[in-house]
């Protein structure tokens, strides 16, 4: 004799789908959710002026005035940073003559879409010349792409960041940065020296003394990290002088 489930049983099951799917949407929101919050000096930023040319759709773009660029920048931000925190950075690269664009992350999480970057070098055939970098997890997937992307990227700039396992560009003639903080708490200097086998022997290696891991971006504090002991300008003023002597070094 075959024993049909139960009214209970059915309640049962219907309130723990019902659990399952409400804790589904909570950590959707909490992970849609950026880190810190965003500074007046990445919403100054955002403004377009007569040097540069800020546009938001498709993606965060800084263009320079007057000219046709013809080399650009990609960036992918941190894990669950939004893409405006890094604007400063890139509207210094506008300034210095290269398109500069920031690509927005499902859920703010680039490992959800590594391959943006085809995306903007397709609509961009004008640029002859593509650096590609990030932040933290913004970086790993830029090493991802400028692995599976040999053609596409001269250069790969890594912002406390470091290619996954599985990623060795040690045989590559990519140019590349990798800059850190000794202060970082969340990609820590050992981390960071590990993954310099997978990485060109030719490999620009930038430790930036009082650095710490949030202030490559400008977007507050980070849970976790430690405290740097130099200013976000400073920290800020350092990396741009690297990624425009790596522009340099693939003839940008």
């Amino acid at each position: 004799m075959r024993l049909r489930p139960s009214r209970r049983y059915f309640r049962v099951v219907a309130i723990a789908l019902l659990a399952l799917v409400l804790a589904l949407i909570v950590a959707l929101f909490w992970l849609g959710r950026p880190v810190g919050e965003l500074m007046v000096e990445a919403e100054s930023a955002l403004v377009s002026d007569s040097a540069v040319i800020v546009k938001r759709e498709p993606w965060l773009s800084f263009e320079p005035t007057g000219q046709i660029a013809e080399s650009g920048f990609i960036f992918y931000p941190g894990g669950r940073v939004a893409p405006e925190a890094y604007a400063p950075l890139a509207r210094s690269l506008a300034e210095h003559g290269a398109l500069a664009v920031i690509a927005p992350m499902p859920l703010n999480l680039a490992v959800l879409n590594p391959e943006a970057a085809s995306a903007v070098i397709a609509a961009n055939p004008q640029i002859t010349e593509w650096i590609i970098g990030g932040h933290s997890l913004g970086g790993v997937m830029a090493a991802r792409f400028a692995y599976n992307n040999p053609a596409n990227v001269t250069g790969l700039v890594l912002l406390a960041a470091y290619p996954e396992e599985g990623i060795d560009l040690s045989d590559r003639g990519l140019a590349v940065a990798t800059i850190h903080g000794d202060l970082d708490g969340l990609a820590t200097v050992p981390e960071i020296k590990a993954s310099f086998v997978r990485l060109p022997p030719h490999a620009q290696k930038i430790l930036i003394a009082g650095a710490n891991h949030a202030q490559f971006g400008w977007y507050g504090p980070q849970t976790g990290d430690l405290s740097a002991t130099i200013s976000r300008r400073d920290q800020q003023d350092q990396v741009l002088k690297a990624m425009i002597r790596l522009m340099r070094e693939t003839g940008i």
